[in-house]
């Protein structure tokens, strides 16, 4: 089975996207279920990972409800807020439903990097621990040392790291962020996701551009811990859906069981889908 494992739905009107504003415009509309059908036939992809895009509770719902509309959402990555004391009994219900695979804190855009070392929120990762949920690490370079040690204080907890960590590839910051790549891939409960590079290369990139930090992730992961994502829609700023998944299937390995790993056999080890 051929795996998206990142992409998003959002509507306006719902209004709990706050950083989706009409300064953005090519993303400043509905992207719904029926806009990926074509991509996903073209690319012979079977299924997605739908991941959160509000840090609400109401959008979280919202997704469950499309992805028992649509066969082809294998799995929905949802968003609770960690600091809650309320926190833990809402994991437990949300987990109820059969395709919540994750929770994803959108750690990028906390002020306090230090945010997920915070000893209140250790309920909320015993509960994600305890329903066989997925921690989703939406996190940006500085953040990657104390992202290890929450994966030395939880070691049983899965971890998918969101877009490589967001390198900044347009800057061509390397050495910093490959380093902390290769300590945090140690941990084998640590997958990596190559998805939101072309977004992190800036509108002029190219193929060399992305080259030296695929070919890291590469070889700190392996093949087997890899996992291939569109992110789409927000990748149209930088490239359609099929221009991506070619320029990925270029770049990684090209040996059958590494491209079937990486383009779907990881996703589903990383969140338990037993698909």
């Amino acid at each position: 089975m051929k795996i998206d494992s990142h992409q998003h739905f959002w509507r306006i009107d719902r209004g709990d996207y706050g950083w989706l504003t009409p300064k953005l415009e090519l993303l400043y509309r509905d992207f719904l279920p029926l806009d990926l059908t074509s991509d996903l036939a073209s690319t012979q992809v079977d299924g997605t990972i739908l991941v959160q895009a509000a840090p609400t509770i109401a959008e979280t719902e919202y997704l469950l409800t499309l992805a028992d509309q649509h066969a082809f959402i294998k799995g929905v990555v949802g968003w609770v807020d960690f600091a809650s004391t309320e926190a833990p009994d809402q994991i437990r219900a949300l987990a109820q439903h059969p395709k919540l695979v994750g929770l994803r804190p959108m750690i990028q855009d906390i002020e306090d990097p230090n945010w997920m070392l915070g000893s209140h929120l250790t309920p909320a990762f015993e509960a994600l621990i305890e329903q066989g949920l997925t921690f989703e690490a939406l996190v940006l370079p500085h953040h990657l040392a104390n992202l290890h040690l929450l994966v030395q204080r939880h070691p049983t907890m899965r971890v998918v790291i969101d877009h490589g960590a967001k390198p900044e590839i347009r800057n061509q910051l390397f050495t910093e962020w490959a380093n902390a790549m290769t300590l945090l891939a140690q941990s084998s409960s640590v997958y990596c996701k190559v998805s939101g590079l072309v977004t992190e290369a800036g509108n002029d990139w190219t193929e060399a551009d992305l080259a030296p930090y695929i070919a890291l992730l590469v070889d700190v992961f392996g093949s087997q811990r890899l996992i291939w994502g569109s992110d789409w829609p927000v990748c149209l700023n930088a490239a359609g859906y099929s221009q991506w998944h070619l320029i990925a299937q270029q770049l990684l390995p090209n040996n059958t069981q590494a491209q079937e790993a990486i383009f779907g056999g990881n996703a589903l080890r990383a969140y338990d889908l037993g698909v």
